[in-house]
C-alpha cells in the first residue's frame, strides 16, 4: 500500500463548456475560396484569429483615418524599393491616401537610381571585395550635388530630390516615390545616419549640407507626427532602428509643443519582430490610448496585401 496521499479527484468541480469562453467560434474559421473568385472573397475568407484578424482591424482603422482626413504617414526603409514596391506607393501618393512618408538615405538613394537609371540594388557581396562598393559616379553627383543646393535654398532632404526629378524629369521618374510625391504637394522626409550611406564615401559628400537637409527634414515630419491625434496612423515598413528612433523623438516634441497626441494607431512590418519598433512605435507611444500591432513577414508580400485592401474596403 502507497504511504503518499494522492488528491482526491473526485472532488473536481466541472464547469460547461456552453459557459466556457472560448478562443475560437465556428464562424472564425477559414473559407476556402473557388479559383476565379475577387480579391473581397479571398479577403473575406481569412480565418478571424491572430494576425489575419489584427491585419483586418489595422486595415479599418486606415480606411477610417482616410474617410475622416486624418493623417495616414509611412516610414519605409530601403528594402520597400529594393523588393519593387514603389509603384504601389506611389499609387497611394497619386490617391492622396498618404499624408506624408519617412524614410532612410539608403531609400533615397535607391528611388533616385530608379528614376534615372531604371535598376539599383548592386552585389555587396561581389563588390565589397574589390572596392567598388558604392562607387557609383552618377548617383553620387546627383545626390551630393542636390542636397548642397537644398542647403542654399533652404529645403530639406526630401523636398530637394523630389524637386529635381520632378524638374530632370528622368525616364523611369513616374516610379519615384520622392518625385510623385513631391508632385503631388506631400512631404517626403530623409533621415540620414552620416556614414551609412554609399553617398557618404565619395568626395562631393558636404557632410554640413546633409545634416542640415535631414535636421530640416526631421521638423517637416515632427509637424505632420503632431497631426496624429485622435485618428490617426503610422506604418512602418522595414527600417528597424533609425526611423523607430525618429518617431519618438518626433513625437515627444510633438508633445512637448502641443500636448495630447494620443488615440492613434501603429503598425510595424518587418520580417522578424525587433526591439525598436516593439518598443519605439508599438509600445510606448499609445499607453495613454491607441492600438499598436505587429506584423510578420515579407514585405514584398505584406505591403501589397495591406494596400489592396484598404482600396477594397474604401471602395465600399
Amino acid at each position: 500500500m502507497t504511504q503518499y496521499k494522492e488528491i482526491d479527484i473526485q472532488k473536481v468541480k466541472t464547469i460547461s463548456i456552453l459557459d466556457r469562453k472560448s478562443k475560437l467560434d465556428i464562424k472564425d474559421l477559414a473559407k476556402p475560396v473557388s479559383a476565379g473568385k475577387s480579391f473581397r472573397a479571398f479577403w473575406d475568407s481569412l480565418p478571424s484569429v491572430l494576425e489575419s484578424r489584427n491585419l483586418d482591424k489595422l486595415v479599418q482603422e486606415i480606411v477610417k483615418a482616410i474617410r475622416h482626413e486624418k493623417p495616414v504617414l509611412m516610414m519605409m526603409g530601403a528594402h520597400v524599393i529594393k523588393v519593387g514596391l514603389s509603384p504601389i506607393v506611389v499609387d497611394f501618393i497619386n490617391n492622396h491616401y498618404f499624408r506624408g512618408i519617412a524614410m532612410n538615405g539608403a531609400g533615397a538613394i535607391h528611388d533616385v537610381e530608379l528614376a534615372y537609371f531604371g535598376k539599383t540594388s548592386e552585389d555587396v557581396g561581389e563588390t565589397i571585395r574589390n572596392g567598388k562598393f558604392g562607387m557609383a559616379r552618377e548617383t553620387a553627383e546627383i545626390l551630393n550635388g542636390t542636397i548642397r543646393d537644398a542647403r542654399q535654398n533652404d529645403l530639406g532632404f526630401g523636398e530637394a530630390l523630389g524637386k529635381r526629378i520632378v524638374s530632370d524629369k528622368p525616364v523611369h521618374y513616374p516610379s519615384s516615390i520622392l518625385g510623385q510625391a513631391y508632385q503631388q504637394g506631400i512631404p517626403v522626409t530623409v533621415h540620414v545616419a552620416v556614414g551609412t550611406d554609399i553617398v557618404h564615401q565619395h568626395s562631393s559628400a558636404d557632410g554640413s549640407a546633409i545634416g542640415e537637409a535631414s535636421l530640416r527634414d526631421f521638423r517637416i515630419w515632427t509637424h505632420l507626427i503632431s497631426q496624429i491625434n485622435g485618428g490617426g496612423v503610422v506604418l512602418l515598413f522595414g527600417s528597424t532602428v533609425l526611423l523607430p528612433e525618429v518617431f519618438l523623438k518626433a513625437l515627444t516634441v510633438a508633445r512637448n509643443i502641443h500636448g495630447d497626441i494620443k488615440d492613434f494607431t501603429t503598425a510595424s512590418f518587418d520580417m522578424i519582430r525587433h526591439y525598436r519598433p516593439e518598443e519605439n512605435l508599438i509600445k510606448r507611444p499609445v499607453q495613454e490610448g491607441g492600438q499598436g500591432y505587429t506584423l510578420v513577414g515579407h514585405h514584398e508580400i505584406m505591403m501589397p496585401l495591406l494596400f489592396a485592401a484598404i482600396k477594397e474596403k474604401l471602395a465600399g
